[in-house]
C-alpha cells in the first residue's frame, strides 16, 4: 500500500513538473540571421505580444508568442525590393504587408537591413497590435532610404516635377 501511495505522489509531481514547462517552437533561422544586428533585435523582443506570452524558439534572431504560437518573428529574412504592396507603419517602423494568406498574414520590416518578418494569426490576435509591439525592438535596426509610406509609394513611378 505504501508503495503504491509513494509512487503516485511520483507520477502526480512529475505530472506537475512536466506541466510547469514551457513548449519551444520549432522554427528555421532566416538567412541572415547571424547577423551581429538580429541579435539587438532578438534580446529586445518583449515578453509579450498583446496578451500572447512569449515562448521559447529553437532558432537563433527568432521569437514566438502564443501556445500555440500565433505570433512568429524572424531576423535576417532577405531584404525587400520596392514593391506595391500594402505597407503601414508602426511606431517608426515600415512594414509591407502580404494578405495573401488570410487570416494569416506577413509583414516584412521595409528600409531596414537587416530584415524582420513576423507572421501574424489574425484570427488570434491584431496585426496591428502585435506589430506595435515588436517594432520597439526593431527600431535598433539601421533604417535605409526613403520609407515605404513616404509620398512615393515603392514601385511606383515618380510624380513629374512642375
Amino acid at each position: 500500500m505504501l508503495a503504491r501511495v509513494s509512487l503516485t505522489a511520483v507520477l502526480v509531481l512529475a505530472g506537475a513538473l512536466l506541466a510547469g514547462c514551457a513548449s519551444t517552437v520549432s522554427m528555421h533561422p532566416a538567412p541572415d540571421a547571424n547577423n551581429p544586428l538580429c541579435a539587438d533585435v532578438t534580446v529586445k523582443l518583449p515578453e509579450r505580444v498583446g496578451t500572447l506570452e512569449r515562448q521559447f524558439t529553437d532558432a537563433q534572431a527568432t521569437g514566438a508568442w502564443g501556445e500555440p504560437a500565433a505570433v512568429l518573428l524572424s531576423c535576417g529574412v532577405p531584404v525587400p525590393p520596392p514593391t506595391t504592396m500594402p505597407c503601414q507603419t508602426f511606431k517608426g517602423v515600415d512594414w509591407i504587408i502580404d494578405e495573401s494568406r488570410l487570416p494569416q498574414y506577413t509583414a516584412t520590416t521595409y528600409g531596414r537591413d537587416p530584415a524582420v518578418e513576423v507572421v501574424i494569426d489574425g484570427a488570434k490576435i491584431s496585426g496591428s497590435v502585435a506589430l506595435e509591439d515588436v517594432a520597439n525592438a526593431v527600431q535598433s535596426l539601421p533604417k535605409h532610404g526613403q520609407g515605404c509610406t513616404d509620398k512615393v509609394a515603392p514601385g511606383a513611378p515618380e510624380a513629374p516635377q512642375e
